[in-house]
């Protein structure tokens, strides 16, 4: 599983025009599924993002969490983060996991971040979404399972 974490000013994200979930000051966080994760899997980068200490204090130096600045959470589902651009120049997307698993685990993410964070607003999967942000810093993370 892939997170990547953007911290932002503010975010939204639009579907036929629409609107469907925005914040103010938090965490964009872009969900990759890969055919082997678990619900276990996912729980270790949720404690993890959850506490990762990314915002600033009141000297500037990068020691509070999104709870201690109650930050809000906007999550994306996008299956281009399991991309395999290893060979060629067109990227393999096999393994990434299929849709239904990888929904199922995209919606327990949400579960899980919505129990601890109280404004976690959402895409919709599978959808042709616009993400519009405007990221803080710019400061980028990204969490692979793999390698934690």
């Amino acid at each position: 599983m892939r997170f990547l974490i953007q911290r932002v000013n503010h975010a939204s994200v639009t579907v036929d025009d629409k609107k469907v979930g925005k914040i103010g000051k938090g965490l964009l966080v872009f969900v990759g599924v890969f055919e082997e994760d678990t619900e276990e899997v996912a729980d270790k980068l949720i404690r993890k993002l959850l506490g990762l200490r990314i915002f600033a204090d009141e000297n500037g130096k990068t020691n509070l969490s999104l709870t201690d600045v109650n930050g809000e959470l906007l999550i994306v589902s996008q299956f281009t983060l399991c991309a395999d651009c290893k060979k060629g120049n067109r990227p393999s997307f096999t393994k990434a996991g299929n849709p239904e698993k990888a929904n199922a685990l995209y919606e327990y993410v949400l579960s899980a971040c919505r129990e601890k964070i109280a404004v976690t607003e959402s895409g919709i999967f599978g959808a042709d979404m616009r993400v519009d942000l405007s990221n803080d810093g710019p400061f980028t993370i990204l969490f692979d399972s793999r390698e934690m």
